[in-house]
């Protein structure tokens, strides 16, 4: 079904994604949707009390129904079978018509089109922005001058490497008040468990980039075919100046391209790197699917109130500390 269908390519929407949640989260479930005798379509969710929100939430950046080309649904009657009054999304890939009727906003999410390869985009890239790439080029440049030579690795299966990876991704989330997942210990071993899972379809793809013997930039993201979805990546903030991340990022889709990948879907967010580095985008949605209406505008109250709350404790430190305390305790993410 998801090669059949160009939007469900999305390796959060591959199997081997939900496997690995369910390995770790006992709330997570896959419906399966018939058509006669026929297989029609596979739910992924998690069911939280009588609420449904996407398999992996706050993790899992394309969120929907995987289905045959010509399946049709009622969601209404999907929760009612899945026994949760509402479900809850924020990436809800295009191409789920039955929905997308429920979906009040949409936001971009930049992608790398390499189908003509990495040459033709690089040469987009600097048309676009010559500025910026003679910049990252001089940059490059002087960090080999004063770090080493640089060194990169499209695929490492160094899981110490993984590691530092998550260290630094957690100390960036403590800088900019977010809410760390690395705190809780089910994330790091769903994560070890994807970096593991290596088929012809799906695999956790490990991109590292060191200046000499030191490791100053590392990208982990995830494979389905030939899109690369980039999942979470950081780099040694002493190196900052000299923009490691953006190097790294254009090595991993010059070594990628060679691998077959042609498209990276860097998923939505307000990162500058990304809209630097784009070469199109889709749009993702996010709203509420109700068995009812009542259902649905109480849902969407509570909604507005939270998102209210997360940006006051957002404002105030000691309001932040003592909600991530709290996050932390019940081992929540979202």
């Amino acid at each position: 079904m998801q090669r059949a269908t160009a939007s469900l390519a999305s390796p959060f929407l591959c199997p081997e994604f939900s496997i690995a949640v369910g390995n770790f989260r006992t709330q997570a479930r896959v419906a399966v949707l018939y058509d006669g005798p026929e297989i029609a379509g596979f739910f992924p969710f998690e069911r939280r009390g009588g609420v449904g929100v996407p398999i992996g939430a706050g993790l899992n950046y394309c969120q929907g129904l995987v289905h045959a080309p010509s399946a049709d649904w009622d969601p209404r009657e999907l929760l009612r079978a899945c026994r949760v009054a509402v479900w809850r999304f924020d990436n809800l890939v295009p191409g789920q018509g039955p929905f997308e009727r429920y979906t009040f906003t949409a936001r971009p999410a930049p992608l790398i089109d390499l189908s003509d390869g990495f040459e033709v985009y690089q040469k987009r890239l600097r048309i676009r922005s010559p500025k910026f790439c003679r910049e990252l080029g001089r940059k490059e440049r002087r960090l080999e001058r004063e770090a080493g030579e640089l060194r990169f690795v499209v695929d490492s299966r160094d899981i110490s490497e993984l590691r530092t990876l998550m260290a630094w991704k957690a100390d960036q989330y403590h800088r900019s008040r977010q809410l760390n997942f690395f705190d809780r210990p089910w994330v790091v071993g769903f994560m070890d468990q994807l970096f593991s899972t290596r088929n012809d379809h799906f695999r956790g793809l490990l991109s590292v980039l060191y200046a000499g013997e030191t490791l100053i930039a590392a990208d982990f993201g995830l494979r389905c075919g030939d899109l690369l979805g980039a999942w979470f990546s950081a780099y040694d903030l002493r190196f900052g100046r000299e923009s490691p991340g953006m190097i790294q990022h254009l090595h991993m889709a010059e070594q990628a391209a060679e691998l077959g990948v042609q498209v990276i879907d860097m998923g939505a967010g307000p990162e500058p790197y990304k809209e630097t580095l784009k070469s199109g985008e889709l749009y993702i949605g996010a709203g509420i699917v109700a068995r009812g209406p009542v259902v649905g505008s109480a849902d969407r109250a509570r909604g507005a109130a939270t998102d209210w709350a997360r940006r006051q404790v957002k404002r105030y430190p000691p309001l932040f500390r003592a909600a991530d305390r709290l996050l932390r305790y019940y081992g929540r993410i979202g």
